[in-house]
């Protein structure tokens, strides 16, 4: 491939719900710049981007691709990213890499939350955007429906470029809105001038008055002109439209067919002419040796630097660093340093990918989209610069995982295999997390939803030939007692020789402080027992405290007090004493009505207005306790409440179902509270049923 400086270079990702169409305009757009012979279908599984076997399978993007391509003279880096919510870390990756975006709506679907979510996400990350409505070709697709929808949701700057010619329920042309001109297909990719249709006349008008109301809304001298019913030039028209795009004050609306590749090339030109190019966006580091601000911003001039956005670990085709070069000329036998890792490494070969293929380049210009194979330290998010001038580039922020399961191997012996696999699957995606949890002896794997871990799941299985099975985590409760306890223990064995004799006497009363897990004193007078067996009363405290009387559960909350109790000169020694203190303890902690706690998570839900009705409803259910709401941008409500951790098992499907995809929620534990009476003996029982071994634990 050609090598592209900064000003020939543009990097879209291509944004939108699940199924809009996504990959299938990149593959139309992949097929009109020569890269393929060919054009790829999702549903054969054959498409330039799908090419992981999960993706094959399940006929949907799972991880963000980049296909590389050349139209009028400029590289344009197309970034296909899943429309899945369950894979928003891949989302995420790919508009942090992005200088624009290309939000791609269904015609037949029309709006969907997918929608609603690309769009936030340009808000965030302030990505000039354009809307692609797709699927024209369908019957009953509604260009019309979907640009009143946007109008009302976003208001004036929503400018639609084009208008759909249909005879007979086919699409057949389009009306260029900006040269007020018909253009009718005659072959794939190819168009003659025609007439407007007299039955189009009636929304071109209005398409027409939107477009001039938003070039008019771009200056003072603009609207006078508008006013006093003055026409723009077509030139003048696409000069203000490349300034307001760029400044995300007009949002143009586009639309075709990408099964039948028409008004694609419309869409490739459009993005070459309006979206800006990467030295247009500015992008600031830290230069480590100097403590100063460094202003990449993109300048090929500036000393070489670039960060990593997406790490690919695939078992077949090795690892690759994506990178995006933030400043300077990146050649392939540079040596970079990896501010994160305090490592260097000399560059073998730099690559482009086209999805899964990758192409040998010489250099990459400050803008552009590459990928380094095997560098071996390098994690997603770090930056590669020279050791003269070591700049680090901030993180891309990235969703956290909250829905998790326990797993565990199917096969004895695979549990390394297992933690290999699962940490290469990490490396690639960062909003994997897997979690040994030893104080339940069982291990955790978190994702993004139900979905997510299922294709984790799949992958171990077909990709690292390995099987787990995913089960209800174990919660983490803990025992307490809430009233006073007074017991002895004595701990006494004959055997020939030396006997054991160990004799404490003991209250056991609820300490009040639930972050530690007991506190001991002694108030013996006499010498009843010896000072030297304290440590081993204490001890055996300790070896207790890990699993309670009840149900097996840590204990907190304990205080004992040790205040009589007997020795043998010869027979007494301290692990008697242990063994005593042991025995007074499962007697005192069972006599000082014990309970057991379970935690208790911090909830914030982040849902529009019309859901908070069902959601507080839905935690009033779960046992949660809503303590209030405060209104967020874009007319939200966070809702906080406090919920036992045990009642938000399952609660991501459960909200996206409640909200249609618009919830989200966060949580962190922030304590223990007792658990009702039924939830107790639920335990108790499980307790009781596994010591009898009918249950494995």
């Amino acid at each position: 491939m050609n090598v592209y400086t900064t000003d020939k270079i543009r990097n879209v990702v291509l944004l939108g719900h699940g199924g809009s169409g996504k990959t299938t305009l990149a593959e139309a757009m992949s097929y009109l710049a020569g890269i393929t012979s060919r054009m790829g279908r999702v549903e054969d599984g054959n498409t330039i981007s799908d090419y992981d076997k999960e993706e094959i399978k399940r006929k949907f993007s799972i991880s963000t691709s980049v296909i590389p391509l050349e139209w009028e003279g400029v590289k344009v880096n197309i970034l296909d990213s899943p429309g899945y919510f369950d894979f928003v870390g891949e989302v995420e990756e790919a508009v942090a890499a992005a200088d624009a975006a290309v939000i791609v709506v269904s015609g037949k679907a029309g709006v969907e939350v997918g929608t609603e979510k690309a769009w936030d996400l340009c808000e965030k990350y302030n990505l000039p955007r354009m809307f692609y409505v797709s699927d024209m070709d369908v019957d009953n697709a509604s260009f019309r429906e979907v640009v009143e929808t946007l109008t009302n949701m976003y208001g004036k700057k929503i400018a639609p470029l084009f208008q759909p010619i249909r005879e007979n329920e086919k699409f057949v042309g389009y009306v260029n809105v900006v040269k007020m001109a018909g253009r009718r297909f005659i072959d794939k990719g190819k168009r003659e001038e025609c007439e407007i249709p007299d039955y189009c006349k009636e929304y071109l008008d209005i398409y027409r008055e939107a477009l001039m109301d938003s070039v008019a809304e771009t200056s003072d001298e603009f609207m006078e002109r508008y006013f006093s019913g003055d026409e723009f030039s077509v030139d003048e028209i696409r000069a203000a439209l490349r300034f307001n795009i760029d400044d995300c004050s007009i949002v143009p609306v586009e639309m075709g067919s990408a099964v039948e590749l028409r008004n694609i090339h419309n869409l490739l030109t459009d993005i070459v002419k309006y979206f800006p190019s990467p030295d247009k966006r500015q992008c600031a580091g830290l230069n480590k040796k100097t403590n100063e601000i460094f202003e990449g911003n993109y300048d090929f001039q500036k000393a070489k630097s670039a960060y990593i956005f997406k790490t690919i670990v695939d078992p077949f085709i090795g690892k690759y660093s994506l990178i995006k070069v933030v400043s300077g000329v990146i050649k392939n036998d540079d040596v970079l340093y990896n501010t994160d890792k305090d490592t260097e490494e000399k560059l073998n070969k730099l690559y482009v990918l086209q999805g899964n293929k990758p192409i040998e380049v010489k250099e990459l210009h400050a803008g552009d989209i590459g990928a380094i194979g095997k560098l071996s330290a390098a994690r997603t998010g770090d930056t590669l610069a020279t050791k003269a001038i070591p700049i680090a580039y901030g993180k891309t922020e990235m969703s956290i995982p909250y829905t998790y399961k326990r797993y565990k191997a199917k096969n004895k012996g695979d549990d390394d295999k297992i933690s290999q696999a699962l940490n290469k699957m990490m490396i690639e995606d960062q909003t994997i997390k897997a979690v040994n949890d030893g104080e339940n002896r069982q291990t955790l794997l978190y994702g993004m939803g139900d979905q997510h871990l299922d294709i984790i799941t799949s992958k171990l299985q077909d990709e690292y030939k390995v099987e787990i099975e995913l089960t209800k985590p174990k919660m983490a409760f803990r025992e307490t007692i809430r009233k006073k306890s007074d017991v002895e223990g004595k701990h006494k064995k004959q055997s020939g020789g030396h006997g054991q004799y160990g004799h404490v006497k003991m209250t056991f009363e609820p300490s009040g402080d639930l972050e530690k897990s007991f506190i001991f004193e002694q108030i013996v007078v006499g010498g009843a027992v010896p000072k030297n067996y304290f440590p081993a009363v204490e001890k055996g405290l300790a070896d207790s405290m890990q699993k309670g009387p009840l149900a097996g559960y840590p204990v907190v909350g304990v205080k004992a007090t040790l205040y009589d109790g007997s020795f043998h000169p010869v027979d007494s020694s301290e692990m008697a004493f242990k063994m005593a203190t042991i025995l007074a303890f499962k007697k005192g902690f069972m006599d000082a009505s014990p309970v057991l706690l379970e935690p208790i998570a911090s909830l914030k839900v982040t849902v529009p207005d019309k859901y908070t009705g069902d959601v507080m409803g839905d935690l009033n259910k779960r046992r949660g306790r809503v303590l209030g709401m405060n209104p967020t941008a874009g007319g939200k409500q966070v809702i906080e409440a406090d919920i036992p951790m045990m009642e938000l098992y399952g609660y991501s499907t459960d909200l996206r179902s409640m909200t249609g995809g618009r919830g989200d929620y966060r949580y962190e534990f922030a304590r223990y509270e007792q658990a009702p009476s039924d939830i107790q003996e639920k335990e108790v029982a499980a307790r009781a049923a596994a010591e009898s071994g009918s249950e494995d634990s």
